[in-house]
């Protein structure tokens, strides 16, 4: 066995370097929460070829005296840990002592800081961690840091960098973090001399989203809640703004950006049943909870946690983010693009008094201006000849454009004397004359006005293409889609029904192939499939054979839900008999819901429209769809040019 001795001081910065400082987006990190411990408010970044020869942090924090600033470029130099017992209640960002150790060791620096009230400030040019040059400069308040050739020293690191756009957008990454972290923090990041983001500082979480994601997370809702002793505040998406990866999901822990697959799971957890298939939710959430109820030494970049309670973190956020969709509003409004103005060369020329229309088909039915039927029916009262041949001549009496056929005008009496005439009613046989009814008491009057149901504040107007029903109420329309909805009242009723989904046997078994693992997956969890409406027996050959199915599941359907209970249970949904059971109520609400195209009975729209608009709760169809979107009067009145 080889003889063990001490690594070097210079190695091992170079491991705590591997360890920290894996690529410039590192270094930013490790400079901006040193920059928030320091207190500042304004922090401004620039980089130069992806941060890999200039990366230069300045802040207006409290700054480092001479002595304090020759200190902290050792290794476990900190100013954040005194004793052992503060290891387990950590409030700063940056507390190890390693990282600006770890950053000169690989780079080369020029420190420029000052503390408020000194005349002097302090100067120092360091290269593979040593100190060569220091100087009193004249500076401002705060601490300017200034890192050229990263990893000029240990090229092997080099070749795993890539492009400078590439570092340059994990960089951009880094900043928008900390941005999203310390909204009360004014952050200014250049790239090659390009201002690439600025946010106000001003506090506000709202501002700095603003600014981090542009309009694209405009419409988030907000979310605020309490639990036990930690708190949950942020923005979340709404179900139908989901995305298609996980990449806009941001979670901060004591304003630590952190990465938790409990968190994620929280998180979606309360998106169950109202998200589509491959779709995601996003978020800007910050969980704040006591510092000892925290761990946040296990990982060395900081960015694991592990949580005393984990349930209590997960009820936290799940119950936060439930309670935050359900208060927002339910029925979005219909969007309009912009109509642009007609040019004033194409614009229609006012019309002069009593000019003709332009022809139209040969059946075209035209109204008559005042003057124009008093003419007509004049000649007509005073020709001798029969109805249809006076018309006829009242007709050519009126003055018409030229190029217009007589047939283009409206011949009343022509029209009434050819039109099919109703048959006569036999007359009724004449009725006994009866007593005049007794006038009903006062208290008869009273109940039977307490018994008729009032009548509701909207109206079924129709429906549109065979798929969306039209309501009226007060100055609002609504469109509802009629398949989403009905889907999403079946799935509710189905899920409120806790026992033993019913079931049909089947008069011949359907057989399913599925591959190895599928088919033991589902053999092995027949007691669950049975509660779920199930039963099947091994067939061999990696086949099943389905003898019993839900009662709402058609037998066409039943061989797609059975190879999809077996894809959740592959993934480890096993454990959660009721997520199972949701995804199955899923595919059966969707194949006994009605479907757009069908012809439905006036009763059968109605009882849909009273359930969409008596249930606030009814938001999105289980795959995330909206059920009912809004028009307003004032805005179709401004597509009308009425506004």
């Amino acid at each position: 066995m080889p003889k063990i001795i001490q690594l070097s001081p210079h190695i091992a910065n170079l491991i705590a370097a591997g360890e920290v400082v894996e690529r410039p987006a590192s270094v930013v990190k490790e400079l901006l929460e040193n920059a928030v411990d320091a207190g500042a408010s304004k922090v401004t970044i620039e980089i130069r070829d992806g941060g890999m020869t200039f990366l230069r942090v300045t802040d207006n924090g409290c700054g480092m005296a001479a002595e304090d600033a020759r200190t902290a470029f050792k290794r476990h130099a900190t100013s954040k840990l005194r004793t052992a017992e503060d290891l387990a209640a950590i409030g700063t960002m940056g507390f190890r002592g390693e990282a600006l150790a770890a950053i000169a060791s690989v780079s080369r620096i020029d420190l420029l800081t000052k503390t408020a009230g000194s005349l002097s400030g302090t100067s120092l040019h360091l290269e593979a961690g040593e100190i060569l040059e220091e100087a009193e400069a004249g500076c401002p308040d705060g601490t300017t840091i200034l890192v050229r050739d990263l990893f000029y020293n240990t090229p092997a690191r080099m070749k795993f960098m890539k492009s400078d756009t590439v570092e340059g957008g994990r960089v951009a990454a880094a900043v928008q973090l900390q941005a999203l972290a310390h909204p009360e923090v004014a952050f200014q990041f250049l790239r090659d001399g390009k201002q690439v983001l600025s946010t106000p500082g001003s506090g506000g979480l709202q501002a700095a989203v603003y600014c981090v994601y542009g309009r694209e997370c405009a419409q988030m809702v907000k979310v605020d809640s309490r639990w036990e002793q930690y708190s949950l505040t942020g923005f979340v998406s709404k179900p139908t703004d989901a995305r298609p990866s996980r990449s806009l999901q941001t979670f901060f822990v004591n304003n630590r950006p952190v990465k938790s697959k409990l968190l994620v799971t929280a998180l979606e957890e309360a998106y169950r049943n109202q998200l589509m298939v491959g779709k995601f939710p996003a978020c800007v959430l910050h969980l704040s909870l006591p510092a000892g109820a925290v761990d946040v030494n296990v990982h060395p970049a900081k960015t694991e946690v592990k949580f005393l309670s984990e349930k209590a973190v997960f009820d936290c956020v799940h119950y936060g983010v439930l309670a935050a969709l359900n208060k927002q509003p339910d029925r979005p409004q219909i969007q309009f693009k912009a109509q642009p103005a007609a040019p004033a060369s194409q614009a229609p020329a006012p019309q002069e008094k009593n000019t003709a229309p332009a022809p139209k088909k040969d059946n075209f039915f035209r109204s008559m201006t005042a003057e124009e039927y008093k003419t007509f029916s004049t000649a007509l009262k005073d020709a001798p000849q029969p109805k249809k041949e006076a018309a006829a001549a009242a007709m050519e009496k009126i003055p018409r454009p030229a190029n217009m056929p007589l047939r283009e005008f409206v011949m009343l009496p022509q029209v009434r004397e050819e039109a099919p005439q109703p048959l006569p009613v036999p007359a009724a046989p004449a009725a006994p004359p009866k007593e005049p009814p007794a006038e009903p008491a006062a208290e008869e009057m009273e109940q039977t006005s307490l018994d008729m149901p009032a009548p509701p504040p909207w109206r079924m107007v129709g429906e549109l293409y065979k798929a969306y029903i039209l309501v009226e109420q007060g100055e609002e329309a609504f469109l509802i889609d009629k398949h989403a909805a009905h889907e999403r009242i079946l799935f509710e009723k189905l899920k409120a029904n806790q026992e033993k989904i019913s079931a049909q046997s089947l008069l011949s078994p359907i057989p399913v192939r599925l591959s190895p693992s599928s088919a033991a997956e589902l053999l092995a969890n027949r007691d669950m499939l049975d509660e779920l409406g199930f039963e099947l027996d091994e067939f061999g050959e990696n086949t099943v054979l389905l003898r019993q199915i839900p009662m709402d599941l058609s037998p066409e359907d039943a061989a797609g839900a059975v190879e999809a209970l077996a894809a959740d249970l592959l993934n480890g949904r096993r454990e959660h008999s009721d997520t199972v059971r949701d995804e199955l109520l899923h595919t059966v609400a969707c194949k006994a819901a009605i479907k757009a195209g069908w012809i439905n009975d006036e009763k059968e729209l109605l009882a849909v429209v009273e359930e969409v608009m008596s249930r606030e709760e009814l938001k999105y169809c289980p795959h995330g769809r909206p059920i009912c979107v809004s028009l307003s009067k004032k805005l179709l009145e401004k597509q009308f040019k009425r506004t």
